[in-house]
């Protein structure tokens, strides 16, 4: 009995055939994980959040985070040498644990990734009207609800971009992608420079400044710094975006963990630069801009490199946040495609059906990009509702990475793997147990520090209520609790590929030698 696949042999063993196009080569892989993370739209839309927090010195936040985010990059790593299917988290807790957690990781990575793609493309207002005042079309920005409503209209225009990109096939998106991730590079390192030339103090004038965060509370700075510590963390994950287009890669095995490794250690180098530069160059480390969202980075760099120069580099961001959302939009699809040829999500049929011309899900890329719309809408006359969910969105994140670096450390202490290793795919070896407890302890402790009921966070604005304040605990209670009923009580025994994907079995006996 032999199984045919015209893509990487391990599909088969997941007991799918290839539907998706092949054609992603190594630096779209790359490029694809480092465009989720995005740099230029992560600390450029989140630095006046960690600095109002934490005053400059919060920039110790980046190096800790990625110490903790690369803990869990090799985990992963691990996995995508050996499972490089799409919707990765979902594929590879399905070999790790049992049925339920597999689906759960899969609910928990999708509900918070439609969140995280409406949150990502709000990031067009932050921007793009420092660009050009044309750009806020609704009022003048001075209205009460004016900022409110035209980052729904940017954010909705830009969804609805990236879905028609989507639909259209993995290669075009690649290509823009790729293109994008091109111009975004070579703008970090440009901004690194220009930053560089103009630092008016060291580095241990930024390194040890608090700002007077942190004075009167009870944990003191530590609190200030816990807090502050949540916009680096905003910003390092997505990196499982290349193994989760898996099957739509040349070579995966060894392509997929290369990448995944490469985009966080080249996100954190990048980022981490830009932010040290900026607060050395900045012109007055007590200005009020610094901590605004229509100032922060955008100021600084502004202020450094003038308004011509300035602006470049701002279109260069643009592009970042387009691309940003792309990549983000395609990891959400393959994740619903992937579950949904398992028939373990409502209208599985439909969500997983391939166009036959583009190989691609386009009813996905359709359906995740109107509920990101619907999403945004929230952000109309309820901001803070929004900043709350999207919070939540990256809480849900690291519970669903937990959901995978947990089954894998069991596995391990009941000496289920490592797996054979195969020649030439990437293993962690007798690192695989430390680096793996690391990675649980991590993404236990910053989910629970996501998750804490700060009013800073959760109710930074208007009267206190107790639900917002509590949101990520409710919240997420309730999208853990309905979807695991939903999925216990009527759909767990009716899961199983579905015919259309799986794996072509071919039954004829091997021709007898003449």
């Amino acid at each position: 009995m032999r199984a045919q696949d015209d893509g990487d042999p391990q599909l088969a063993e997941f007991g799918y055939t290839q539907r998706l196009d092949r054609s992603i080569g190594r630096f779209a892989s790359f490029a694809a994980g480092i465009s989720y993370i995005s740099i230029l739209t992560g600390t450029f839309q989140l630095f006046y959040f960690g600095f109002g927090a934490g005053g400059p010195a919060y920039v110790w936040s980046w190096p800790m985070v990625f110490a903790g985010q690369l803990m869990v990059a090799l985990c992963f790593a691990e996995l995508a040498a050996r499972y490089p299917v799409a919707g990765s988290l979902y594929n590879w807790t399905k070999r790790l644990g049992s049925t339920t957690t597999s689906w759960l990781a899969g609910w928990v990575m999708l509900t918070a990734s439609v969140v995280t793609l409406a949150a990502t493309a709000l990031a067009y207002q932050i921007t793009l009207p420092q660009l050009w005042s044309g750009f806020q079309v609704v009022g003048d920005g001075t209205g009460t609800y004016d900022v409110a409503v035209n980052a729904v209209l940017l954010g909705g225009l830009l969804i609805l971009a990236t879905t028609l990109v989507n639909a259209f096939g993995v290669r075009l998106m690649s290509r823009i992608n790729s293109a994008g991730v091109f111009i975004e590079l070579v703008a970090a390192v440009l901004i690194i420079v220009v930053l560089a030339v103009a630092v008016t103090r060291g580095p241990q004038d930024v390194l040890t400044d608090t700002g007077g965060r942190g004075e009167g509370q009870s944990l003191g700075y530590l609190g200030a710094f816990l807090v502050a510590a949540l916009a680096s963390g905003y910003v390092m994950y997505g990196f499982d975006t290349a193994s989760s287009l898996g099957e739509e890669t040349k070579d995966p095995g060894r392509t997929a963990p290369r990448a995944i490794l490469r985009a966080v250690t080249a996100s954190f180098v990048l980022g981490g630069l830009i932010l040290l530069f900026a607060l050395m160059a900045a012109p007055d480390l007590t200005d009020p801009q610094l901590s605004s969202s229509s100032g922060g980075l955008q100021y600084v760099l502004l202020s450094v490199a003038g308004t011509g120069l300035g602006k470049a580099f701002l279109v260069c961001i643009v592009v970042a946040v387009t691309v940003c959302v792309l990549a983000v939009q395609t990891a959400t699809i393959r994740m619903a495609f992937a579950m949904a040829r398992d028939n373990a999500l409502p209208f599985s049929a439909q969500l997983a059906r391939v166009d036959p011309k583009r190989r691609t899900p386009v009813v996905p890329a359709v359906v995740i990009g109107l509920l990101a719309i619907g999403v945004l809408v929230l952000n109309v006359r309820q901001p803070q509702v929004f900043t709350a969910l999207t919070s939540i969105a990256v809480v849900m994140i690291y519970l669903a990475y937990l959901l995978v670096t947990g089954p894998m450390l069991v596995a391990r202490l009941r000496g289920r793997w490592p797996l054979p290793e195969r020649p030439g795919r990437f293993s962690l070896g007798r690192w695989g147990l430390p680096v793996n407890v690391l990675a649980v302890l991590w993404g236990a402790g910053m989910a629970l520090n996501l998750a804490w009921p700060r009013r800073e966070v959760y109710n930074a604005t208007g009267e206190p209520q107790w639900y917002l304040q509590w949101a990520a605990f409710v919240f997420i209670g309730a999208i853990i609790a309905s979807g695991l009923a939903w999925f216990l009580l009527r759909q767990r025994k009716r899961t199983g590929v579905l015919p259309e994907h799986a794996v072509v079995v071919d039954t004829a006996p091997p021709p007898t030698p003449a």
